[in-house]
């Protein structure tokens, strides 16, 4: 049995955050999800905006723990090339899609701030489409599985495997110790077709009118709300971190 597994089920009541980050920091990303999907399942979900780390990780799940939803934020403002890679990967290994949507109808979105928000207020833009809809989807969770990686950005660089926030959220970084190669030669290993926006130059992709690929030395990230200052959406900030040592 792999060592996640061998402190995986029950535990979700009763983690001791610090033994557990310990535990989990030497080990590989398959085994960090089952560790995760054994201890808190059913109340775990992945999010993934079909960049390449969020597909690994979901590929992965399938074999692990395929009853886990797949969480995708639908802003509207997607490429189109993310959508139609999006359903490539559901349909190729029938992940177990979840898609969430902002509150307000588009319509009315449109009436109220203008299609051109994220000119005028990106930070506004991403609440209402991303932080929102993930708030809602993290109702009932216990576990949330994600993609990022410590070498993604400098402000990343101090990413846990696993972290606690207020609420009884547990948020789980299976990837925190690889790098883009890692994510590559997986996929590479495994078949799993690429996003078509890699090959012109998008590192991290997110909704169009904010992205654009980088330059030869930039950060992964940095082709990101460009120009703003702006370097990150909100949902991985919005949550509180929890001051306990066990929940």
């Amino acid at each position: 049995m792999a060592e996640s597994a061998k402190h995986g089920a029950g535990e979700g009541s009763t983690i001791d955050l610090e033994g557990a980050s310990t535990r989990l920091e030497g080990l590989g990303p398959e085994e960090i999800l089952v560790w995760a999907t054994e201890t808190f399942a059913p109340d775990a979900i992945l999010t993934c905006s079909f960049q390449h780390d969020g597909v690994v990780l979901a590929h992965m799940l399938t074999s692990i723990a395929p009853w886990t939803p797949i969480v995708f934020l639908e802003t509207g403002f997607h490429f189109a090339e993310t959508l139609a890679y999006r359903d490539e990967i559901v349909a190729r290994y029938g992940l177990n899609l979840r898609e969430m949507r902002a509150a307000t109808p588009r319509e009315e979105f449109a009436r109220v701030h203008g299609l051109d928000l994220y000119k005028r207020d990106p930070d506004l833009c991403c609440r209402i489409h991303k932080v929102e809809p993930l708030r809602a989807a993290l109702e009932g969770m216990r576990c949330w599985i994600n993609g990022r990686r410590r070498d993604q950005a400098a402000t990343r660089g101090g990413l846990g495997v696993v972290e606690r926030y207020d609420g009884g959220i547990h948020k789980v970084n299976p990837l925190a110790t690889w790098t883009a190669a890692d994510t590559y030669r997986y996929m590479q290993k495994h078949s799993i077709p690429e996003h078509p926006l890699f090959e012109k130059g998008y590192a991290s992709i997110g909704c169009a009118p904010c992205t654009r690929p980088i330059l030869a030395g930039e950060d992964e990230r940095a082709g990101r709300w460009s120009g703003t200052g702006k370097t990150e959406c909100g949902i991985h900030t919005f949550l509180n971190p929890a001051n306990d040592k066990a929940s």
